[in-house]
């Protein structure tokens, strides 16, 4: 949602990339489609300065692709905390694990493969993060399903909701807008959190649970 040059500057003037995560985006633009996927620098310390500040035990990631954003997010783990981070694309797995094990986190990220929604369901912890980066037409639906499972004060951030701009269109009906457009209006909404939109790259809704 910014210039090409805004956002260069803005990696300009923040903290080095960590190697281990320059490589694994490189690697990813390399080897992967859409790559773009892929966190990157900018949001990448964004969200690790979240966890960092709330020191979270566990944490859920929903949509990992090529690992970035739960190598980030890992980052700001309690000792002997835990990252669990859903894929549905098995083929990812070999290759993101990989990357764990070289930024230290193997045995820190648990990495499930399969159906998000199934998997939430048989997960039996209170998350003090999560962050939703999946399928955007099933945007309500992961909410709906980790909302009982954050911790009261706990977060829940949401990637990808200003979809390009897309949710200023009127008449979009493409399943993944209106899936955006739709999470937006509810949390809009929705009084059990506090909710504040960061127009970071495509968009991040930082809620806090109130209860």
């Amino acid at each position: 949602m910014i210039s090409r040059k805004l956002e260069e500057y803005i990696t300009d003037h923040i903290s080095y990339e960590d190697p281990v995560l320059a490589d694994l985006y490189r690697q990813t633009h390399i080897r992967f489609v859409n790559p773009n996927m892929a966190s990157g620098h900018s949001q990448g310390k964004f969200l690790e300065m979240i966890s960092m500040m709330i020191r979270p035990e566990y944490i859920l990631e929903i949509g990992t692709f090529t690992g970035y954003s739960a190598i980030c997010l890992a980052k700001g783990l309690k000792k002997e905390g835990k990252l669990f981070t859903i894929e549905i694309n098995d083929e990812l797995s070999d290759f993101t694990g990989s990357y764990f094990k070289k930024a230290g986190f193997g045995s820190v990220i648990k990495q499930l493969t399969g159906n998000a929604l199934e998997i939430i369901q048989n997960l039996d912890y209170m998350f003090d993060l999560v962050f939703i980066d999946g399928d955007k037409k099933e945007y309500i639906a992961y909410y709906n399903s980790v909302r009982k499972k954050v911790k009261p004060g706990g977060f829940i951030i949401a990637d990808n909701v200003l979809w390009g701009g897309k949710v200023l269109e009127s008449g979009n009906t493409d399943q993944q807008t209106s899936g955006i457009i739709e999470f937006n209006e509810l949390i809009r909404n929705d009084e059990s959190v506090d909710k504040i939109i960061i127009p970071l790259r495509d968009g991040l809704t930082i809620m806090r649970t109130l209860y």
